[in-house]
């Protein structure tokens, strides 16, 4: 997985955490990819990064307000929420957030 090429700030930030359940597996990898997917195809949406481990965290990178509300709302989003909560995760938090400034490093940019 490659890191978000996200613009030049302000633009907005979705932060998922979460503590998984035990359970399939299989169907919650196919409906994570399913969603991260779906998200890249919204109008708005800048990039994606996740992982997990113990704690999960998914990052996901919007223009504004707009798209994230649009985002929350879509359909398939609201039944994979609902399945989460039902199915497979014991706990999790979701923070936003304006992202004001941003650093940045590279190391491939050296061998220039």
């Amino acid at each position: 997985m490659n890191l978000a090429d996200t613009p030049s700030p302000p633009y907005y930030v979705v932060i998922f955490t979460s503590l998984r359940q035990p359970g399939d597996d299989a169907a919650y990898a196919a409906m994570a990819e399913k969603m991260r997917q779906l998200a890249a195809e919204q109008e708005g949406f800048l990039g994606m990064e996740s992982a997990r481990n113990d704690v999960g965290i998914t990052v996901s990178y919007w223009k504004d307000p707009a798209a994230i509300r649009a985002w929350k709302n879509h359909v398939e989003h609201v039944a994979a929420r609902r399945l989460g909560r039902e199915k497979w995760y014991s706990r999790f938090i979701v923070r936003v957030a304006r992202v004001e400034k941003e650093y940045r490093f590279d190391r491939s940019d050296e061998a220039m």
